[in-house]
């Protein structure tokens, strides 16, 4: 996948409403993250198309920024990752100069293995962490732990006790008043923020709607020699302990939609869900398709689907339905129950919101601000999306604090390439599946 040219196409239905701003007036105006007077320090985690693509827009921002120090399991994706940055499309991206000279990354700062992270994070004052979702918790930790400002992408988890894990942090993040940005980029896009200002127009919220249907992603065959750690992180995508399933790791943007807008988060989900087209080898364990009714406290529901079939309806959006309107998010507008327009984004205004969301966070960080602290609900919105996928792969109603507390980990007991996975294949070369009314809580 051409990580640039597909969040650019996704931008079309995409956002982030910024949260609150407190200065920090004895550190404004001064660089206090770096030795280089102005200059803010950055190393990549996570070197493949997300991390690239963060990276590059990092550098794109109008502040003194520089990639010092990059990370990466593997030694092949992050040579492409520098290289990458390093050519010619991108030394002039977006008219800006060339952005090669904000790349400083000698051989002895770039870092391959599991614990790359570890030599990464000190050298810099902003961490990206962009490798597969289930590494997240612990380099969240970590890079809090070491004071740094952090962007990182979603899910921010693949498991409850990663969810908690992530939670513990972002408190001690607040307490340090260390910015943290998620990648739920729609917070962050023009037409959801005017949208959100407006929701009132629509009165209460009394149902959602929620969808991301398409054909799915890329999958990396076995290859000769591969330990099977090394097959499934290839192949990352199709194991919830590294993706959480396509619920989490795509459906969540729309799923956070709703959340956000209804300022809450549901307490209970019952749905279905399964594999009729991706049953290969190379398919894991995930399902292909997940229909997820989410309750809120308010009695109000969300409906949820997402799919990942070729050749099927493709629709990425989301609806709300409240007791005087209804606010449709693809075409960015409000309507009355009439269906009469109350109010139409002007598509002309809209933004690119991957590039926003770092544009503010190192705008804030250079003017010495405290001023976003995305991690909490990037953490409840991940909740919400494995809960959603708990319920249609055991095919009961499953309740939001049980779930949450329930402990499930999913993590391998060590990271290295000769060490087991969690999940194994059988003497065929599948791999178990979850089986509504028979798997408990997977």
């Amino acid at each position: 996948m051409n990580a640039q040219k597909s969040r650019r196409d996704f931008v079309k239905e995409s956002a982030l409403l910024a949260g609150g701003m407190a200065i920090l007036p004895n550190l404004a105006g001064a660089n206090f993250f770096s030795g280089a007077p102005g200059t803010i320090k950055v190393a990549l985690v996570g070197c493949g198309g997300r991390g690239t693509g963060a990276a590059l827009q990092a550098l794109l921002s109008k502040q003194d920024v520089k990639l010092v120090a990059m990370a990466d399991a593997f030694k092949d994706r992050l040579d492409g990752c520098y290289k990458s940055l390093m050519s010619k499309e991108n030394a002039t991206a977006s008219g800006s100069g060339d952005i090669t000279t904000k790349i400083d990354v000698p051989e002895e700062r770039r870092f391959v293995g599991f614990d790359g992270y570890l030599k990464a994070i000190p050298l810099a004052d902003v961490v990206i962490l962009a490798t597969p979702p289930g590494f997240r918790p612990l380099h969240f930790e970590e890079a809090i732990k070491q004071g740094k400002h952090v962007f990182m992408e979603k899910p921010v988890a693949t498991d409850p006790a990663g969810v908690q894990k992530v939670l513990a942090a972002a408190q001690i993040a607040k307490q340090k008043k260390l910015n943290v940005v998620v990648g739920l980029q729609r917070h962050y896009q023009n037409s959801y923020r005017e949208l959100y200002k407006r929701k009132a127009l629509i009165g209460d919220i009394v149902s959602a709607q929620a969808w991301w249907n398409n054909d799915g992603v890329w999958v990396k065959p076995r290859q000769s020699g591969q330990t099977e750690m090394e097959y499934q992180m290839r192949n990352w995508y199709y194991f919830n302990w590294l993706c959480g399933d396509h619920i989490a790791e795509q459906h969540i943007h729309n799923i956070d939609v709703v959340n956000w807008f209804k300022g809450a988060y549901p307490v209970k989900a019952q749905g279905m869900g399964g594999r009729e087209v991706r049953k290969g080898k190379d398919h894991g364990e995930i399902f292909d398709h997940h229909y997820v009714e989410f309750h809120y406290a308010d009695g109000s529901i969300l409906n949820s689907q997402c799919r990942h079939q070729p050749k099927t309806m493709s629709k990425v959006d989301e609806l709300l339905v409240g007791t005087k309107g209804r606010i449709q998010a693809g075409a960015a507008n409000i309507v009355d129950l009439k269906g009469n327009v109350l109010y139409q984004f002007d598509k002309k205004t809209e933004n690119n919101p991957y590039q926003t969301e770092h544009d503010e966070l190192f705008a804030a960080i250079a003017k010495g601000e405290y001023k976003f602290s995305d991690a909490e609900n990037g953490a409840y919105s991940t909740m919400t999306s494995i809960l959603g996928r708990m319920a249609t792969y055991s095919g009961q109603v499953v309740q939001w604090d049980k779930a949450l507390n329930s402990g499930i980990n999913l993590q391998p007991k060590a990271y290295a390439w000769d060490a087991q996975p969690p999940i194994l294949p059988n003497a065929d070369g599948f791999y178990p599946v979850a089986v509504p009314g028979v798997t408990k809580f997977a």
